[in-house]
């Protein structure tokens, strides 16, 4: 774990690959409505250089690849609806990030989500993981002018928040994020989803970065981080299982 000293009153979580485990379904949604158009066989490979921006972004760039005649708009509401149904049936939360959630809450720290998923698709993970008990603010990027890498999510979230973006600090698992908190003039937690991204230098610039990602990361440290004279206990609520 690389680490330097950090701390904010406001924390703006990523959701898909941060909060909770939803690129499988994320993938499959995917996989399953090019298999519509024609293309078979979309691997999980072929989908990883798409994680962390938005399905508008990546169905855009997937659209020209295959010739696909629907537009963008058409695709991004088809791969929506099939990861809707994926999502009310089966989405995880990490252990150690609902730690996190919990001791945040707990010390009453203002919290958004800012998400590259579409409204419904935010509502329906929190709704369906409980991390609606938690989250009452989370933005889209279907709501603002540009998706991540560009800061507009993380500022509309801190906004929102009626925090300045100095005192907000991210919680991300994607390059792209890593990116846009930077560009948001935000400090970072990066939790990567695909450790063998940890070096990107995006990810090097972040606050604190937990290299091996989820496996690494614990609510302990990361709530440590922010408020290291108030850390709990080794064996409390937020320690390492």
């Amino acid at each position: 774990m690389n680490s330097s000293r950090a701390g904010a009153p406001s924390v703006i979580f990523d959701l898909d690959g941060t909060l909770v485990d939803s690129e499988p379904n994320a993938y499959e949604s995917m996989r399953l409505l090019l298999e519509q158009y024609g293309v078979p066989d979309f691997t999980w490979e072929q989908n990883a250089r798409f994680i962390g921006i938005s399905n508008l972004e990546a169905l855009t760039v997937l659209r020209t690849e295959y010739g696909i005649a629907a537009s963008a708009d058409e695709l991004v509401a088809g791969q929506d609806a099939i990861y809707l149904d994926l999502a009310r049936k089966s989405t995880e939360v990490f252990p150690r990030m609902r730690e996190f959630v919990e001791l945040l809450h707990d010390r009453g720290v203002a919290v958004a989500v800012a998400s590259g998923s579409s409204l419904a698709g935010i509502e329906a993970v929190l709704t369906s993981t409980g991390l609606d008990a938690f989250f009452t603010t989370y933005v889209s990027a279907d709501e603002v002018p540009r998706g991540k890498p560009e800061p507009d999510v993380f500022l509309e979230a801190a906004r929102r928040l009626g925090a300045s973006p100095a005192d907000c600090v991210v919680v991300e698992d994607a390059v792209p994020g890593a990116r846009a908190a930077h560009a948001a003039g935000m400090r970072c937690i990066a939790v990567p989803y695909v450790p063998a991204c940890a070096t990107d230098p995006a990810f090097a610039a972040t606050g604190l970065l937990f290299p091996g990602g989820q496996d690494e990361f614990t609510a302990r440290d990361a709530y440590a981080w922010l408020f290291p004279a108030t850390a709990p206990a080794p064996n409390g609520p937020g320690a390492a299982s």
